[in-house]
């Protein structure tokens, strides 16, 4: 079972006292208000990563699946923070991809390259 749309520490313990596999803080709904949603986040892990639930030995415990991702930076809070899984929306994902050094250098290898083939 997943407890879906999880926004406190004691949500996500209660999810998981109840049996819950899964917990889903939706950090990005904090962002959205203007809370910071890592930090909710990093709360969550502490106190779900300190008890042991005995749900679930067999597969590791109760997982956090860190949801509502907005971009790169809480896909790497996520990980930082030890969320077991992260889900990320496709445009973010493209965002992840992405980045303003990794395009300035394919440029220049581009145009290196053109400068290259031209002499041939």
């Amino acid at each position: 079972m997943n407890m879906t749309l999880i926004f406190s520490a004691t949500q996500a313990m209660l999810a998981a006292r109840a049996g819950a596999r899964y917990v889903s803080p939706f950090i990005g709904r904090f962002d959205d208000i203007g809370d910071t949603g890592v930090d909710h986040l990093a709360e969550i892990t502490e106190c779900i990563k300190n008890y042991d639930w005995g749900y679930w030995e067999d597969e590791g415990g109760v997982e956090i699946i860190s949801a509502s991702i907005r971009g790169p930076q809480h896909v790497v809070q996520a990980a930082l923070m030890g969320a077991d899984i992260v889900t990320v929306p496709f445009g973010a994902l493209k965002k992840c991809v992405h980045h303003p050094l990794t395009d300035r250098g394919l440029e220049l290898f581009a145009a290196d390259w053109a400068k290259v083939t031209a002499q041939a």
